[in-house]
């Protein structure tokens, strides 16, 4: 709803706008900020409104909260989700009513699908006005069920603080996700005591976090007595903060591991024991491996249609499965396990290196070599490889040259969704968790530069690369602006092939070549458009440039860099498990079509 003339002179005249005297309560835009004061958040991403403007005043009257304003709703909750997946803090979103909300909910619903901890703190018209079509209502609880771990309407000042302490402790405890709290107008504007609980207790909210000890001995004696044992990890290892003692399990037995698309990072990609991302673009020897193990440990990963393919498949071969997750219902959920393990990964990890340990035994030496010796054998497919040379540019090897400039740095890579996802997965090889920042569940194009703003505040010693295409980046490309507001200079390289580049490959490969739809034919100068913005445009078009343009990128480190690469069109990801079929029904190049 507008502010009327009346409004906006008792807004000027309100407590939040100075400082209030201890012995007045604070109102509901002031109790915001004190809660988040108290939780330690340092930056908030949104976008003012009539609804949140009480808040907005009671976050000008104060410094320790940046608050960053981007161009679109969706870039605030993006970049609130790239600097929580950087850093493992909840990231904090701000949104006004109504649009506002509505453009947030693609942020909020790709947070959820990878389990990302946010708060969205969103408007709402006052509470006499709900239901009533007010200008700019919209019913938030209703439309962000489905995407949200939970989410809450306070309808009462005097319920903010608490519910604020809730939405935190819901977002970072058990498995992570976005948590929405919708404060109507009247309420930020409300006065009442202020106390915020050091700590929350939930009746009906108690996650799991010790793992059953009589299962984790199971899982120990599954291990111990597999001639085949594989360890499957996910994005769950990563936002565990679980990483070392997966290191460590994994020097302890000496078997083949593997990561999805999430976990990348969890184990070294210099490790090599460990056989590369699996799934539907993953190596081949990580998917053989995976289809032909008699014993999979999987730890914190969901059994999802990208990793697995079809069930029926995947079930014809018999092998003991133990599946570990901090969420219940993720297990035995498309995939029958035998060992389910409900808790937090990094304690049930724990407590099976401790198991082994005392146990003192290993497995079958013999029966392991075996296993390896076909492992090696599939591994030795080459099934990355791609044609060198010629006077195009291929993707690949923009990707790897950046792998080579930037190893052993402090460096994170984001990435949009499509082929260069893909690419970038494959050929930059992280040797650390929480370096390798995109969207796996929802697949959303345009996260890539939100992300890499919200991780360059985060982390601004370290050197942060989106990689994106040209379809991707025209979503949020108005960041650009905010990236010069923001002084965050982050490096952009667009892999340019003029198409949709995944639409068009599922479109030579499944639909007749006919690209419906998937070339771009009218895109912008993106070197004009990067200096419009305020930055550094470069253009490369020869194989000879790519290294140059890279070198002069990092070397630049004030300012954010467009590169526009021109790759070559025609190329596609291989390998490549089309939908339906099973994981080990793999194309390895056109000449397997």
């Amino acid at each position: 709803m507008e502010m009327s003339a009346a409004e906006v002179k008792r807004a000027a005249e309100a407590p939040s706008s100075s400082p209030s005297p201890e012995a007045v309560d604070p109102n509901g835009a002031e109790i915001v900020v004190r809660c988040l004061q108290a939780e330690g958040v340092k930056y908030v991403w949104g976008y003012p409104g009539g609804a949140v403007l009480y808040i907005y005043d009671a976050l000008f009257t104060q410094d320790s909260i940046r608050h960053v304003l981007v161009r679109h709703e969706q870039a605030a909750v993006h970049a609130a989700d790239g600097y929580a997946r950087a850093t493992g803090d909840v990231g904090v979103a701000l949104v006004t009513s109504g649009p506002g909300v509505t453009n947030a909910v693609t942020g909020i619903a790709t947070a959820y699908m990878d389990s990302i901890p946010l708060v969205i703190l969103t408007g709402q018209v006052p509470t006499p006005a709900i239901g009533l079509d007010a200008f700019q209502e919209c019913d938030t609880v209703g439309i962000t069920r489905p995407v949200v771990k939970h989410n809450f309407l306070v309808k009462d000042v005097r319920d903010l603080a608490l519910t604020i302490k809730k939405a935190f402790h819901i977002a970072r405890t058990g498995r992570p996700g976005p948590v929405v709290v919708d404060i109507p107008k009247d309420v930020s504007v409300a006065v009442a005591p202020f106390h915020y609980p050091e700590k929350v207790e939930m009746r009906s909210y108690n996650p799991v976090r010790k793992g059953h000890g009589g299962q984790i001995r199971k899982a120990v004696q599954l291990l111990l007595g597999a001639k085949r044992p594989y360890i499957y990890t996910g994005g769950g290892v990563v936002l565990g903060n679980a990483a070392s003692e997966l290191r460590e399990l994994v020097e302890l037995l000496g078997v083949p591991c593997t990561s999805t698309l999430m976990g990348l990072g969890a184990i070294p990609a210099s490790d090599p024991r460990f056989l590369g991302m699996l799934g539907m673009h993953g190596t081949y020897e990580a998917n053989m491996s995976m289809q032909h193990c008699d014993m999979l440990l999987a730890v914190g990963a969901r059994f999802d249609d990208r990793v697995i393919g079809d069930p029926k498949h995947f079930a014809q071969v018999a092998r003991k499965i133990v599946h570990v997750d901090i969420d219940p219902s993720s297990i035995s959920k498309r995939v029958k396990v035998d060992v389910p393990i409900v808790g937090d990964v990094k304690e049930v990890l724990k407590e099976l290196v401790a198991q082994i340990r005392e146990a003192r035994a290993r497995p079958d030496a013999q029966a392991l070599a075996a296993w390896w010796s076909q492992v090696d054998e599939w591994r030795r497919r080459d099934c990355l490889a791609y044609r060198k040379g010629g006077d195009l540019i291929k993707p690949q090897a923009v990707v790897e040259k950046l792998w080579e400039l930037t190893r052993g740095t402090d460096c994170y890579i984001t990435s949009d969704v499509g082929q260069h996802q893909m690419w970038a997965a494959q050929f930059y090889r992280f040797d650390e968790p929480r370096r390798w920042i995109n969207s796996g569940g929802l697949g959303t194009m345009g996260v890539g530069l939100p992300y890499a703003m919200g991780i360059k505040l985060a982390r601004p010693e370290a050197d942060v690369f989106c990689i994106t295409g040209e379809g991707s980046i025209q979503m949020c490309v108005q960041e650009l602006s905010t990236c010069k507001q923001y002084d965050t200079p982050v490096k952009i390289i667009s892999l340019n092939n003029r198409y949709l580049g995944m639409v068009r490959q599922w479109q030579e490969l499944i639909y007749g070549g006919r690209y419906s739809h998937s070339y771009m034919d009218a895109l912008p100068d993106f070197v004009k458009l990067a200096e419009a913005y305020g930055h550094v445009g470069l253009c490369i078009d020869k194989p000879a440039d790519v290294e140059p343009a890279l070198r002069e990128a990092i070397r630049l480190k004030d300012r954010t860099v467009f590169l526009d690469v021109r790759t070559d069109a025609k190329e596609n990801v291989w390998p490549m498990v089309q939908a339906g079929k099973g994981i080990t029904e793999m194309l390895l190049g056109s000449e397997n079509l």
